[in-house]
Order: C-alpha cells, then sequence, then structure tokens
C-alpha cells in the first residue's frame, strides 16, 4: 500500500529567503537533536547536477534512534538502528527518500516546491491525473497550530514573536491572507511498508523516525496515524520563521559555512557515544 497526502505550508518569507532559512534551521536542529548516541550523523554533503532541475546538493545521512525504539521492535532489531535519508536539493524543488537499515521496505519519498504565493497553486508538483483524484490537501498554520506541549517555546511563538531585523510578526488571524511576503512550502508525501504481521505497528512508528528527520508530515489513512509527523513539520517552520534574527542577512555561503560547522558538531558528539562498528560501517562505505 501507497499513501499520498500533500502539505501546504505558509510563511511570511520569499522563497529566496527561505532558501537561507532552512539550511540553517536544519543545521542548528539536527545539532540540537544530536546527543547519547541518537540524532543525525551527515554521511554525505556534496554538489550534484540534474538535466531537468540543473545543479544541486545531494545529502546522505544517517538518523540514529536506537533507544527510542518501542519494546516490540528492540526485541528484533539490532542493537545500532538507523533510518537512512537521502536528498536532492534543486532549490525551489527538492526530492528526499527515507529507507530504514532493519525494515528494508520501508520506503518514504517526500517532493517538495517553494513557490511565492499562500497556498494557491493547485498542482505545482505536477501530480498526474489519477493522482489528483485521490489527493488530499492539508493545510498547516504555523501561528495557530501548537507543537506538543514539549515542544512549545513562547520565543517561537509566531502569535508573539516580532523580528527586530525585518519587522515581521506577530503573526494575527487570517495572516495568509493579509501579510507580505507570502510563501508556500508544498510537500507531497508518498508512504509505503509491507511485512506482514509489523505493518500497523511500524507505520505508527514511522510518527517517531519523523521527529527526528524533522520532514515529513501526516496522512489520515487508517494505518497511518501521523499526528506527531504533523507537530514535526509544523515546529520546523515556526522555528524557521521565529530564528528568523540569526539568519537573515546570511549569504549562501555564509550558511554553507554555519551548516558545515554544525554538521562536524553534531557527528562529533554522536561518535563519542556509537559503537566502534558504526565507525568501522561508514569508513568501509565512504572506500
Amino acid at each position: 500500500m501507497v499513501l499520498v497526502k500533500e502539505y501546504r505550508i505558509c510563511m511570511p518569507l520569499t522563497v529566496e529567503e527561505y532558501k537561507i532559512g532552512q539550511l540553517y534551521m536544519i543545521a542548528r536542529h539536527s545539532l540540537e537533536q544530536s546527543d547519547d548516541g541518537e540524532g543525525v550523523e551527515v554521511i554525505e554533503n556534496k554538489e550534484c547536477f540534474d538535466p531537468d532541475h540543473g545543479k544541486g546538493q545531494y545529502t546522505e545521512k544517517r538518523i540514529h534512534l536506537s533507544s527510542r525504539l518501542p519494546y516490540w521492535l528492540q526485541a528484533v532489531c539490532p542493537k545500532v538502528f538507523y533510518v537512512i535519508e537521502k536528498g536532492w536539493n534543486y532549490y525551489p524543488y527538492t526530492v528526499t527518500e527515507y529507507t530504514c537499515s532493519f525494515i528494508p521496505k520501508l520506503h518514504i519519498r517526500i517532493l517538495t516546491r517553494f513557490e511565492d504565493n499562500a497556498g494557491t497553486s493547485e498542482n505545482c508538483l505536477n501530480l498526474a491525473e489519477e493522482a489528483l483524484k485521490t489527493r488530499i490537501v492539508d493545510h498547516v498554520d504555523i501561528a495557530f497550530e501548537e507543537p506538543s506541549e514539549k515542544h512549545y517555546k513562547k520565543e517561537e511563538d509566531p502569535k508573539f514573536f516580532k523580528s527586530r531585523v525585518t519587522g515581521r510578526g506577530p503573526l494575527v488571524e487570517g495572516w495568509r491572507q493579509t501579510d507580505k511576503p507570502m510563501m508556500c512550502s508544498y510537500k507531497l508525501v508518498e508512504a509505503s511498508f509491507e511485512v506482514w504481521g509489523l505493518q500497523t505497528r511500524v507505520e505508527d512508528f514511522i510518527q517517531k523516525v519523523s521527529q527526528i528527520a524533522h520532514l515529513i508530515h501526516p496522512s489520515v489513512n487508517r494505518c497511518f496515524r501521523f499526528k506527531c509527523i504533523r507537530d514535526v513539520l509544523l515546529l520546523g517552520h515556526r522555528q524557521a520563521f521565529a530564528w528568523i534574527d540569526e539568519w537573515h542577512g546570511m549569504s549562501i555561503d555564509d550558511v554553507r559555512m554555519y551548516e558545515k560547522d554544525k554538521q562536524m558538531e553534531a557527528n562529533d558528539k554522536l561518535r563519542q557515544s556509537l559503537p566502534p562498528a558504526m565507525e568501522t560501517d561508514k569508513t568501509q562505505e565512504n572506500n
């Protein structure tokens, strides 16, 4: 079974601004989530090329979360468990894929396009007619929907935050119809998993995997209860706006250097607590 849903998340930014903001947010969040053998390890980060989309950036990451596995999965999986994330960033178009070191038939693909509008494009990801018939569109409001209590911070709440650098915010009711500038992240999520006897439980667990990955969203299909995943995208886009005073004005070279520094810090934190075998595996992969 393949489940498909499209998410639209507006922000009071331009697409050009978010090119910097997204990279900053992901790098900072990855470092904050990396500790005690858990979090995001960057394996590759290099330039790539696509005949249709031109030059881009390819990244491969391991999202480590062994101790966060539910007890029923800990009993049958290896001690070291990770999700593999591969991303192709041809901004403003990106492709992200997730697979699992222990569950080979688990596959998630996310197609994203960023546009300068309020979520009004009906098919910017160029879906086929058949896909459009079954597509569900979910609009996410970064101001008037709140993340879980555990992740809520008043200083990151767009209803209260005002940018000193740009003067934007706080966001008020109806902001998506009135605020300028305005952009939208269009994300099409396709998820599939087929292993008899584990499907329902693993589909639920994808929620927790995505909390670390920070990129995916929910499906309302009865097999996928993705409320936690929805919270993740909500949180990430709120943070990208709330941290605007830290990244606004950076050049692409500035943010790539910031990204490189934070990736090195995150990798160092992880490697201090990962089993030696993991370092051996990584070395073999790079040879």
